[in-house]
């Protein structure tokens, strides 16, 4: 299956969770609780103080080499918005990629999404635990703070 298979699909149109593809074209859906929305949603407010460039995103598809892949919140710079606008799916991934990590997520997910954001052009990915615990990750590997976004809460407050 394809990505604009998915958002043409009326039947998958307005379900209440998130659906990604696998490297095969399958379908891969994930329940999102409210504490993982809520955790969203505190990372939109967060960055808005921090950044006044670009647009903050949520639920935003990225065509990756194991397909698509649907990060909870990004950061995309005015030349990245001026160049690809609102594609879908984005066939680069913007500069800063934040996942919240959900209970069944595996580490082997989460490795894999940093891996493929990074491969596809993030130059920061993110991932919120879901006890709010911020962990970041660059090109060299886990760093102990954001180079983007200096400052950034080490912890959401759940």
């Amino acid at each position: 299956m394809e990505w604009s298979q998915v958002l043409q699909d009326p039947v998958l149109k307005d379900l209440p969770y998130k659906i990604e593809l696998n490297e095969d074209g399958h379908i891969v859906m994930s329940p999102a609780s409210n504490l993982h929305g809520y955790l969203q949603s505190r990372l939109v407010m967060e960055l808005a103080k921090k950044i006044d460039d670009g647009k903050l995103l949520v639920e935003t598809s990225i065509q990756t080499s194991k397909n698509v892949k649907v990060v909870d919140v990004c950061w995309a710079s005015s030349r990245f918005i001026e160049k690809f606008g609102f594609e879908t799916p984005y066939p680069k991934a913007p500069e800063l990629c934040i996942e919240v990590r959900s209970p069944t997520n595996t580490d082997r997910e989460m490795n894999e999404k940093i891996e493929l954001y990074l491969a596809k052009g993030a130059l920061e990915v993110w991932i919120c635990e879901s006890e709010g615990q911020m962990r970041f990750f660059c090109h060299e590997g886990e760093i102990a703070e954001s180079g983007l976004v200096p400052g950034f809460p080490t912890h959401i407050r759940v």
